[in-house]
């Protein structure tokens, strides 16, 4: 049960982001200023070269297949992780690790980055854009902290 339903998260992360993936750089290309949606937040178009907020963005000829052969051997772990999984809580957020790290993977594929597009802004406080992938990363490691935090009975 548990396997399932990560498989299915992360199948539906998977196409969403994919989906949003495929409109929106079309759009962002026709608007490479960006487009603003609100006081807080905007449409932009950013090829992230590195990983999470940027970091090993230096241009190097094997930098793009370490990071997707890195990502791929966490990715096989997770999916490991996956099978032996026990509890709905857990395989939804292994499902949503999955089905971003996929994502992302497949955007390093065919483009040597990841385009990220979501831009929110606050109070002088700016994040850096991301995408659904990354959402749903982020969703799914608060999940496994807030699991990892839940008392449980004692096992006899």
């Amino acid at each position: 049960m548990t396997l399932r339903l990560g498989l299915a998260v992360a199948l539906l992360i998977l196409v969403a982001d994919q989906v949003s993936k495929f409109f929106l750089l079309d759009l962002m290309q026709q608007n490479p200023q960006g487009i603003v949606i609100a006081p807080f937040f905007n449409l932009v178009l950013v090829w992230n070269t590195g990983v999470s907020f940027g970091l090993f963005q230096e241009d190097t000829p094997l930098r793009n297949w370490t990071l997707i052969g890195v990502a791929a051997a966490v990715l096989v772990w997770l999916l490991v992780w996956l099978w032996r999984a026990q509890g709905r809580l857990i395989g939804a957020a292994l499902g949503l690790i999955v089905g971003g790290a996929i994502g992302n993977i497949i955007d390093r594929y065919r483009f040597g980055a990841v385009f990220d597009f979501l831009d929110f802004h606050a109070f002088g406080w700016h994040w850096p854009a991301f995408n659904v992938a990354d959402s749903a990363i982020v969703i799914g490691v608060g999940l496994l902290l807030l699991d990892g935090f839940r008392t449980r009975p004692p096992s006899t």
